[in-house]
């Protein structure tokens, strides 16, 4: 009987259950993710996230005790490299594991287990959600709101206006004309005004890449890209690589093993939205490297 022990011990000895979860990660490790069984999922979720979250600081300490776990060179590469500047800004959670149903012949529980920062799949659109109360009606937005209320500040100004002009003005149909001409220009101001805004954040918005995107460059390597100026596909094409070298060398060890020759190739191919030959050349890429 199980009696709550909560330890899975997978039908093996400890030697040959070390053995599994080492292989085993390090397929997850290189392979960003996996097909086994559930139960081996599991287990190996809760044997490798300690692990990768070692690699947010890269010592030499750590490296050697992940290379205990692990006994393979490549493997820890690739922890320290891009898998550590994919989950910087993660506090955990790095891995996800979706059922994908029974195996044929023994009807075994069959899942993926995948690095969730390596899958765009899931990767959530920010979108402006509009609020709406019990009825179904959608609360307006600020800038609505605004625009709404803005002729009534502006009769009332006008008002305001009338109540001083009007022992100057001798003519009803002139203080008429004066007040409407009032409105009309100040009316004119808040389009104005509001049009320079709208077209002022567009331009913010089209003047910053998503950078991550290219193989090879993390969001620690785009903030320190971000820091010299560099902020889209284009300035990562004007910026010759040997520069690009030199701002990962100045940046400290952690950086300089990062190699910038084909982020230039690919930033060409994003700056002229030629998506699918930047897939292609993305899965000849391992790290920003070619891959023999």
């Amino acid at each position: 009987m199980r009696h709550g022990n909560k330890i899975n011990h997978l039908g093996r000895k400890t030697a040959h259950r070390k053995a599994l979860l080492m292989n085993l990660s390090n397929a997850l490790i290189l392979h960003k993710r996996i097909t086994t069984t559930v139960a081996k999922a599991k287990e190996l979720r809760k044997h490798i996230e300690p692990l990768i979250n070692k690699t947010k600081v890269d010592t030499t300490h750590n490296r050697r005790i992940l290379f205990s776990y692990l006994q393979d060179k490549e493997s820890i590469k690739e922890l320290f490299g891009v898998i550590a500047d994919k989950v910087a800004n993660r506090p955990g959670g790095y891995t996800r594991i979706i059922k994908l149903g029974f195996r044929k012949g023994d009807a075994a529980d069959i899942a993926m287990i995948e690095l969730v920062d390596f899958n765009d799949v899931y990767v959530k659109e920010t979108k402006e959600a509009t609020t709406k109360t019990r009825r179904g009606r959608a609360k307006k937005s600020a800038t609505e709101s605004q625009v709404i209320s803005a002729p009534s500040d502006l009769v009332e100004e006008a008002v305001a206006t009338e109540i001083d002009t009007v022992d100057n003005v001798q003519n009803i149909a002139d203080l008429d004309a004066i007040s409407a001409q009032e409105d009309t220009e100040e009316t004119s101001q808040v389009e104005v005004s509001s049009a320079t805004e709208v077209n002022k954040e567009s331009s913010d918005k089209g003047a910053k890449d998503d950078l991550k995107i290219i193989e090879g460059i993390g969001p620690k390597i785009e903030e320190l890209l971000n820091a010299k100026g560099i902020f889209t596909f284009a300035q990562v094409v004007d910026t010759p690589a040997t520069d690009i070298k030199a701002i990962l060398e100045e940046a400290g060890s952690n950086f300089a093993t990062h190699d910038p020759g084909t982020w230039g190739e690919q930033a060409i191919l994003l700056r002229d939205g030629k998506m699918e030959e930047f897939k292609t050349l993305a899965e000849e890429l391992k790290g920003g490297k070619r891959v023999d």
